[in-house]
């Protein structure tokens, strides 16, 4: 086991946290976006690129909702997402394995 084979998108320590954050829910729930900042502690701006990056491979979807004036984007894991944590938790696992 090689650290070649740890995702690479999931490996980074934020989007880590970002994807565990969001595996921990029951499926179907979702976190807004501003909950999801103040449980993981970015900047909006930091917080969005990393988010983007998450979706931009399938890991994460969001949906935009309006409460009167108010926009609410809410984020939740993919099946595909979930099923890449898995992995690089696996892979994480064999990796540590031999120590």
């Amino acid at each position: 086991m090689t650290a070649d084979e740890l995702d690479p998108l999931i490996h980074v320590p934020t989007r880590l946290r970002i994807v565990a954050t969001l595996a921990a829910l029951p499926n179907g729930d979702t976190l807004s976006f501003t909950r999801l900042q103040d449980m993981i502690g970015l900047t909006p701006g930091n917080l969005i690129i990393h988010l983007r990056k998450l979706e931009e491979a399938d890991y994460i979807s969001s949906q935009k909702t309006r409460n009167g004036t108010v926009s609410i984007t809410t984020f939740a894991l993919t099946g595909h997402g979930r099923t890449a944590l898995d992995a690089y938790t696996q892979a994480l696992r064999d990796l540590l394995g031999g120590l």
